[in-house]
């Protein structure tokens, strides 16, 4: 197959043809302008001359002599000679030629038609005579009764138009060349220039590349965005407009980044160095990271890699709850040890009531069942969380109490109760975390959860978590929800642990739903009223996502 000609080649080709099409035209211009130029202006020297022979009084005389060529004809030639012109032919009435540039010629009839200027009208026209074809201007001569006695005929040859006008026209076609020359070298040094700027590229690997970039940047699950220097959104791929949630997608090009961005990936971008973090979006958990855009060495914007974390922070949840779990089983293995110590004890003293009375008296505590036996909470994965939530505080010296007027039916199997029953597991679990870390060794906390009916039948979920910490300052109320705000420092490590995520997450799960979250006083410490912090949270709380009561005899949530 015939090989198709490069990009190079047709940017040349294209350009010459320019070039060539624009020279070639202005200059046919040109050259059109300069004939029309040079032929009106023998024609109004040619006009002047006839006007002035038609006039001129000896001529008009010699007409009434016996001879008047004599008296004409030398008239005649020194006009020819002075003005520049070929010929002036003087005839009379009849056709008869006075004067011609040839002596032989005078005496005969003009080789034209002389009847239009013989009527008393000038002709200007081009006509083939004694002399060759020429340009000819013919006006009528009359006496002093205004009567047509003869006529004038001055013209100058084409042959002579034509070597003059060559003759003017050589610069003009010198220049033209010339143009056309430069033309040329500018067209193949701008086709060097474009190859260059493009890499030697053709067209087929430019829009190759273009392809490939698009599948790669649409392809992969990290989100892209690309900011310049300007803070304008340059680039975002599919996997960042979902991972933003943002709306528009490509339409996003040009905008603001500050507009369309959530303001923790601002920040990001505004930090100047290349560094890495936890950020919240919506209810994700991003791992974001900023990096520079060096074209040639030169910084032109920033590219913003976003990873979605959602999945290995639930992980990493669940993760520590099955430790905390197993810290709590161990330390309930270890107090259950010591109670079979004090029962044997009591046995081989022969102490039997004392031992039956002790058995007695010893609460079951630390299975599902005591917290669904002791609260209205059927809810086993709240009920679960509350254990281990409750476990792992004793452990690090906290006492936390679950209220027992807390109701939480078993929930639905349906999508939606699905969604409210992770909603509540990351919510209890946030609360109780902070609460945690706010009071240390020593302190407390009360759990709530509450269900309360309303009149359209639809309930409402109330989730109250106090601690005895040192509580959080109403000015502070508002700005805890912030994505980022933390009193406590921040962990060591390479990333940055993302504090300040959990009241904010808290925060957009009750917004979502509908709800509210509020914060209050807390449990007091050491004697002290109003220390700690109290938050609140409700949640509409839909009959529907209620699953349907069990079979008398089932057990709702105690355990074999």
């Amino acid at each position: 197959m015939r090989r198709r000609m490069t990009l190079r080649a047709q940017l040349l080709m294209l350009q010459v043809v320019i070039v060539l099409i624009t020279v070639v035209g202005t200059g046919a211009v040109a050259i059109f302008t300069q004939e029309h130029q040079l032929r009106s202006n023998y024609r109004d020297r040619m006009i002047g001359v006839a006007q002035s022979v038609a006039t001129n009084p000896v001529i008009i005389e010699a007409f009434g002599a016996k001879d008047p060529s004599q008296v004409i004809q030398p008239i005649t030639e020194l006009i020819s000679q002075s003005s520049g012109i070929a010929y002036a032919v003087v005839m009379n009435a009849d056709g008869i030629r006075y004067s011609h540039p040839d002596p032989a010629q005078i005496g005969k009839h003009v080789s034209t038609d002389p009847s239009e200027v013989l009527s008393g009208d000038m002709y200007v026209g081009t006509q083939t005579g004694t002399l060759g074809t020429s340009w000819r201007v013919k006006a009528p001569i009359f006496n002093a009764a205004h009567a047509v006695i003869g006529a004038v005929s001055v013209g100058v040859l084409e042959s002579d138009l034509r070597s003059e006008y060559l003759s003017n026209a050589t610069w003009l076609f010198v220049t033209i060349g010339i143009a056309a020359i430069f033309g040329v070298v500018g067209a193949a040094w701008v086709t060097v220039v474009i190859r260059r700027r493009i890499f030697g590229l053709e067209p087929e690997q430019i829009a190759g590349l273009l392809e490939e970039r698009e599948a790669i940047l649409h392809g992969v699950r990290e989100g892209v965005v690309a900011v310049d220097d300007g803070g304008r959104i340059v680039l975002v791929n599919d996997a960042a407009v979902g991972l933003l949630s943002l709306e528009g997608g490509p339409t996003l090009v040009g905008t603001l980044a500050r507009d369309s961005l959530d303001v923790e990936l601002v920040r990001l971008l505004d930090s100047g160095g290349d560094e890495q973090s936890l950020v919240l979006s919506g209810e994700r958990v991003l791992l974001a990271r900023r990096d520079k855009a060096k074209i040639g060495g030169r910084d032109v914007g920033s590219i913003l890699i976003l990873r979605d974390n959602t999945e290995l922070h639930t992980l990493l949840r669940d993760l520590d709850g099955v430790q905390g779990v197993a810290d709590g089983l161990r330390a309930q293995a270890h107090g259950f040890a010591n109670k079979l110590h004090v029962i044997s004890g009591l046995l081989e003293l022969g102490r039997v009531e004392q031992a039956v009375s002790f058995i007695s008296n010893e609460r079951s505590g630390g299975t599902l069942a005591g917290v669904t036996g002791r609260t209205g909470i059927q809810e086993l994965e709240v009920a679960a969380l509350l254990l281990m939530k409750q476990a792992r505080a004793e452990e690090l010296g906290i006492a936390t109490t679950i209220d027992p007027d807390s109701t939480l039916p078993v929930l639905a199997s349906r999508a939606s109760a699905e969604i409210l029953r992770a909603d509540l597991v990351t919510i209890i679990g946030n609360l109780l975390d902070n609460a945690a870390e706010a009071t240390g060794s020593g302190g407390r906390i009360s759990v709530s959860v509450r269900e309360r009916q309303a009149p359209n039948c639809a309930g409402t979920l109330v989730i109250s978590v106090s601690d005895s910490g040192g509580g959080i300052a109403p000015a502070l109320r508002e700005r805890v929800f912030t994505p980022g705000y933390s009193s406590k420092a921040a962990r060591p490590g390479p990333v940055s642990t993302g504090r300040g995520i959990g009241l904010t997450l808290v925060k957009r799960i009750a917004t979502r739903h509908g709800g509210t979250v509020e914060i209050g006083s807390g449990l007091p410490a050491s004697g002290h009223p109003g220390h700690g912090a109290r938050i609140t949270v409700t949640l509409p709380f839909p009959s529907a996502d209620i699953a349907p009561a069990e079979p008398a005899g089932a057990s709702a949530g105690g355990t074999p």
